[in-house]
């Protein structure tokens, strides 16, 4: 079946969302939405509501809407949870998983990215998205599977700022194939831990990032302020 306009809509402001075109904080102008992706007001506003209610967006009165800023503390309880979630699952699939499963996983481990390549980042973070949620589904539980997508979901913006921070390319390579190793070895306490101490470090440098990026946006303001000359 064909997507609907607001489907297409729906898909390309959401992508623009994700990868910071349009960052964290600004308003959304409508008209130019529309112009850009050559669809009408309509399918916007009704992709806008969609995206609303997902919380990537936030409605204004008598403003429009604006991208969802992303907070400290946003940071803090979405990546609890994700240790939570991926802890849990770590372990349930070192127990539960076939070899053929594991074996699978283990091949799937080596994906990688190229520093500073907007557009190997969302390659990158699709397949490191499918490689924890498959975590889930190693460990036999599809609503598992589920919650840790979502909760990928909405870190995927903050990702993209992560890895333009610094070249973290074997770290996070390394990481994965650690973790995928261990699970072969049937490892659940080995596991957890890797899973634990790859999530803090993914945390860090979101943390980094945001902070760099807050850094800059204040020095940018105090550039423009005009300053009379003392009389």
């Amino acid at each position: 079946m064909k997507p609907s306009l607001s489907d297409v809509a729906y898909e390309a402001i959401k992508k623009e969302i994700i990868t910071c075109v349009l960052e964290p904080g600004q308003q959304i102008v409508q008209h130019q939405l529309a112009a850009r992706h050559q669809i009408g007001l309509t399918p916007i506003r009704e992709a806008l509501q969609r995206l609303a209610l997902e919380g990537f967006v936030q409605p204004i009165p008598r403003f429009g809407y604006i991208v969802s800023p992303i907070t400290f503390s946003d940071v803090h309880e979405i990546f609890e949870l994700r240790s939570i979630l991926e802890s849990a699952a770590a372990r349930l699939a070192a127990l539960r998983a076939t070899d053929q499963q594991l074996n699978e996983f283990l091949a799937a481990a080596g994906f990688t990215y190229v520093f500073k390549d907007p557009d190997s980042y969302s390659h990158f973070l699709s397949l490191n998205a499918d490689f924890h949620c498959s975590l889930g589904l190693l460990a036999g539980n599809q609503r598992l599977a589920d919650q840790i997508s979502k909760v990928l979901d909405e870190l995927t913006r903050v990702f993209h700022l992560g890895l333009d921070l610094r070249d973290s390319t074997d770290e996070m390579r390394d990481e994965h194939m650690m973790l995928a190793q261990a699970l072969c070895d049937r490892d659940p306490d080995r596991a957890e831990k890797i899973v634990q101490a790859q999530i803090a470090r993914s945390q860090q440098r979101v943390l980094e990032a945001l902070t760099d990026r807050l850094i800059g946006g204040a020095v940018g303001r105090l550039q423009t302020i005009q300053v009379e000359p003392a009389k």
